[in-house]
């Protein structure tokens, strides 16, 4: 360790010092030895994980000083990458003239097109700590330009298919149903994939209140019922006293739809919501019926596919309409095959109920996924969606503002030209906006759900 660094956390030794970390904020101060951790005092749920700043400061694994692959520096002969390569400590001025010069001759001989910013960012909390905004804002003013990554690990499938449906990425996940509105209005929460709050306890750029935990014990005194539709029964807290429906891995389309039939064979949906915010159902329903396929997707075929007994489906799904239900779809079902397809039928599952936009009900991606702010207010606020406008209580609506159940999703205009946005009731100002052709979203073409959401994976 060097010198300097030794005198600071001398200095330091005596004082806290405030921090914010993605695991939430906190105090600390170096004992000579070791850090000592203080959770900020109004933390109503300290992360466990702010443990682990205790020995960071001098753990066998940090890297002190600047690493530089050695073949590199001896401009060896060219061979192949192994993880087996030598890396060389070397002083700070030394590395940042070899960086210099080398994204220069890159720039030169190649042009800023063959320079990739990378870096993913989870390094420091805040803006100006963001290591991958450093690294584009340098980029773009000292080269002009680069090739950078879209979108990210976490949320591959959703962010790119939510805004086709429903609204943004941003607006469904972090701008939504609050804590504060589930503890007080929802009776019912169907958390697929679970609320983790191993995941809740982290959160891009910090956290100061965890309130997770608080919120579902208030709401589970209250008499809410939470069911934790997972393979894990400790994917939900125990403050929860959640339902376990442990569903086998990658089949919840299988259970959302099955949900689905039964709303619809019951006739327990909200027909005039469908009506009036959804486009598309006609066409998802001949598939849920199997009018074309001759398999209707009910409780029975659904148990032989998710290993939930078909009465329970049945029983579920007749709760579902009684009270305030919202529908959670977590990050972990997305990362995979078809990712899209889940994110996508909790949407439509929720439309079914008509509560979309009504405090504590409808959808929410991501819900217990992602560490959440408290809301600003305590007065309740509706799901910034299209049905908002409903929960505030307008009879009018300017222009379409629509969910799109299912589509045709063949051909580069088939999803812009359906859900064109021109409305002053959906979370802001007038806006007219077609998302990007289908085809063009990732390369690939989105297979609606009539086709394909319930393959076997």
């Amino acid at each position: 360790m060097n010198d300097s660094l030794e005198q600071d956390m001398d200095q330091a030794r005596e004082d806290w010092s405030p921090h914010s970390a993605h695991w939430g904020a906190f105090s600390a101060r170096w004992n000579g030895a070791t850090l000592d951790i203080r959770p900020y005092e109004n933390d109503p749920g300290p992360s466990p994980m702010l443990a682990n700043f205790t020995t960071a400061m001098r753990h066998k694994a940090r890297i002190l000083r600047p690493m530089v692959r050695k073949a590199w520096l001896d401009r060896s002969a060219p061979s192949a990458r192994t993880f087996d390569q030598k890396f060389v400590a070397c002083p700070w001025d030394e590395v940042l003239d070899l960086l210099a010069n080398e994204l220069s001759r890159i720039r030169t001989e190649h042009g800023a097109a063959a320079i990739y910013g990378g870096s993913y960012g989870w390094a420091s909390a805040g803006r100006f700590h963001h290591a991958q905004s450093q690294v584009h804002r340098f980029l773009n003013v000292a080269f002009g330009g680069y090739v950078r990554s879209v979108n990210s690990y976490s949320a591959g499938a959703s962010a790119v298919i939510l805004p086709h449906v429903l609204g943004s990425y941003e607006d469904i996940s972090r701008r939504n149903v609050t804590w504060d509105q589930i503890a007080e209005h929802t009776d019912t929460v169907l958390a697929f994939g679970g609320m983790a709050l191993k995941n809740s306890d982290v959160a891009s750029g910090g956290i100061s209140r965890h309130i997770e935990r608080d919120a579902m014990e208030k709401a589970a005194r209250r008499g809410a019922v939470f069911y934790g539709i997972t393979p894990l029964r400790d994917d939900m807290p125990e403050e929860a006293g959640a339902r376990w429906l442990p569903i086998k891995v990658g089949t919840d389309v299988a259970l959302m739809l099955a949900l689905a039939h039964t709303l619809r064979i019951e006739n327990l949906w909200d027909r005039d919501f469908v009506a009036r915010y959804c486009t598309g159902f006609e066409i998802f329903e001949r598939y849920l019926l199997g009018r074309d396929d001759n398999t209707p997707k009910d409780a029975a075929w659904a148990a032989a596919i998710t290993g939930i007994p078909a009465a329970t489906i049945v029983d579920l799904a007749r709760r579902l309409p009684r009270g305030r239900t919202l529908i959670t779809v977590s990050h972990s079902l997305q990362r995979a095959q078809f990712g899209e397809q889940p994110v996508w039928m909790g949407a439509v599952l929720a439309a079914m109920l008509g509560q979309i936009g009504l405090p504590g009900g409808g959808y929410n991606y991501a819900l217990g996924a992602l560490g959440m702010l408290p809301a600003t207010s305590s007065r309740s606020r509706a799901s910034p969606t299209c049905s908002s406008i409903r929960a505030r209580g307008s009879n009018t609506t300017a222009g379409r503002c629509n969910i799109l159940i299912s589509s045709w999703s063949i051909g580069r205009a088939a999803i812009p030209s359906i859900i064109t946005r021109t409305s002053t009731g959906c979370g802001g100002p007038s806006m007219s906006r077609k998302p990007s052709s289908c085809t063009r979203a990732r390369g690939r073409r989105w297979r609606s759900l009539p086709t394909s959401c319930c393959r076997r994976r």
